[in-house]
């Protein structure tokens, strides 16, 4: 078995948009941190956005896998998520976990009706080969950093700063080729492996 999960690659533009807006974010959380406070900050080389994490993940299926969701890619247009906001989950007072995304207005188009289409296909193709089903609404994104400990103290920075109220302009993930993804969990953090990609 290996651990696996489904995404869409960045460009590098967006990773350097990203990169910034994290050191940005360090430098004006620097005041503010105090040793309750730990954050683990996401990797250039690693941002991608997943599209379906699929945990354990028997060999097996790995081909089988690749020409459905071939089928699957293919009976879809291609979409593009602009990265205009900073939230976090699971909310703004207690995050966890801080990423970039589409607006809310983003969340209302065209666009974002096609890739909950896409998902939705996805999810029924994972379900096919005996993965667990996922209920849980499709929220684009490409985590920034995750709070290990002291949530609440940068939940109130966040809300003092208003830095999540001001717009963002890094770009746009495309999604066009989905590719799958093992994850080997090591203490330093995850390293990733490309195993397949369909366009």
């Amino acid at each position: 078995m290996i651990r696996t999960f489904l995404a869409v690659e960045v460009s590098d533009p967006v990773r350097t948009g990203i990169s910034q807006v994290q050191h940005d974010l360090k430098q004006q959380l620097a005041g503010s941190l105090t040793k309750d406070i730990r954050i683990a900050w996401g990797q250039p080389n690693s941002f991608h956005l997943t599209i379906r994490f699929l945990g354990d993940t028997d060999k097996q299926l790995l081909d089988p896998m690749r020409e459905a969701m071939a089928i699957v890619r293919r009976s879809h247009p291609t979409i593009q998520i602009p990265l205009d906001r900073l939230q976090a989950f699971p909310n703004l007072q207690k995050p966890r976990v801080l990423w970039v995304g589409p607006s809310e207005q983003w969340g209302k188009g065209d666009a974002a009706r096609q890739l909950t289409a896409l998902h939705r296909e996805i999810e029924a193709c994972c379900h096919s080969f005996g993965f667990a089903p996922d209920d849980k609404l499709f929220n684009p994104h490409l985590t920034l950093a995750r709070i290990k400990t002291g949530e609440r103290p940068v939940g109130q920075w966040l809300a003092q700063s208003g830095v999540c109220d001001q717009p963002l302009s890094l770009g746009e993930v495309r999604i066009g080729p989905l590719v799958l993804v093992k994850s080997h969990l090591r203490p330093t953090g995850p390293v990733y492996t490309k195993l397949w990609e369909v366009e």
